[in-house]
């Protein structure tokens, strides 16, 4: 061993190694399990998941209108279909061998920026807004502005419209929950209006309304609640991998083998040259060297 290596164990304490993981999460000894400081038994018998869920992220217990309202977003948000990617990416994966575990990491390898990120890229742009008008003071202003940036560079907003729905079915539960829990107490609602403002906006630019989809309704209740917007994709991701799970057991059962995008005998559209011969060159008939 080098007098380098030497001199950095004789420097190196227990504590020092120990304290390299170092979590304020989950505190583990021979027979005993806390969770933020709560035995994992008493956790068993007194919380459900989505209380878990808060627990494991937030550092503490929600209230149980805090979890109903996290539920109803986890809920929403945990299936579209074989025609999303990521589900269509798992099933495929899913009739390659590489087993649930490889299907299901495939589908959620998907969940990027364009498709799983507009639900935190829609919480930025609500608390963006909210810090600008913080007692709600030139609201309407302040969303015109922000619309107009997004104009300018021909961005989307997240969170607005849809692909598919023209009114996502997600939205009015989803909305109607945080409305109840605004005259509960359990949130604020300043996220809301400004959802709404956004909406309202949008709709007024456009021939026809644009309305909140799965990823603006949810991103209110994260935002609400107290979400960081990194959190939004996350806890997307997390209900997401329900479905993709789902999707790739289904798959799996099925017993077919190698499945591809299209059904045979369907192959995709060739858009380039025609058939054309190689041209004959000088010595044509040695390889190269």
């Amino acid at each position: 061993m080098s007098d380098a290596c030497d001199d950095a164990l004789s420097r190196t304490s227990t504590r020092d190694v120990v304290d390299w993981w170092s979590t304020a999460i989950s505190d583990i000894e021979p027979g005993v399990i806390r969770l933020r400081g709560y035995p994992v038994e008493q956790l068993i018998d007194g919380i459900g998941f989505v209380e878990m869920i808060w627990l494991m992220v937030r550092g503490d217990l929600p209230t149980r209108a805090q979890a109903s309202l996290l539920e109803k977003a986890l809920v929403s948000a945990v299936d579209h279909g074989p025609q999303a990617p990521s589900i269509a990416a798992a099933r495929m994966a899913a009739t390659c061998g590489v087993g649930l575990h490889g299907a299901i990491s495939t589908g959620v390898g998907l969940l990027g920026d364009d498709h799983g990120g507009a639900g935190q890229q829609c919480v930025e742009v609500l608390d963006g807004i909210r810090r600008a008008t913080p007692d709600g003071a030139g609201l309407g202003q302040a969303v015109r502005r922000s619309l107009d940036a997004f104009a300018s560079d021909r961005r989307y907003v997240p969170g607005f419209g849809h692909r598919f729905h023209p009114r996502d079915p997600r939205r009015d539960p989803l909305l109607a929950a945080v409305r109840r829990h605004v005259e509960l107490g359990t949130v604020t609602g300043e996220h809301l209006v400004v959802a709404e403002e956004i909406e309202r906006q949008l709709a007024q630019r456009h021939d026809r309304p644009v309305p909140m989809n799965i990823d603006g309704a949810t991103a209110v209740i994260y935002a609400e609640l107290g979400f960081a917007p990194e959190l939004a994709r996350g806890l997307f991701i997390l209900s997401r991998s329900v479905g993709i799970l789902a999707h790739s057991w289904e798959e799996c059962e099925g017993g077919r083998r190698i499945k591809g995008p299209m059904p045979p005998p369907l192959l995709a559209a060739y858009v380039g040259p025609g058939e054309r011969a190689v041209p004959r060159r000088e010595n044509a008939d040695h390889t190269a060297g």
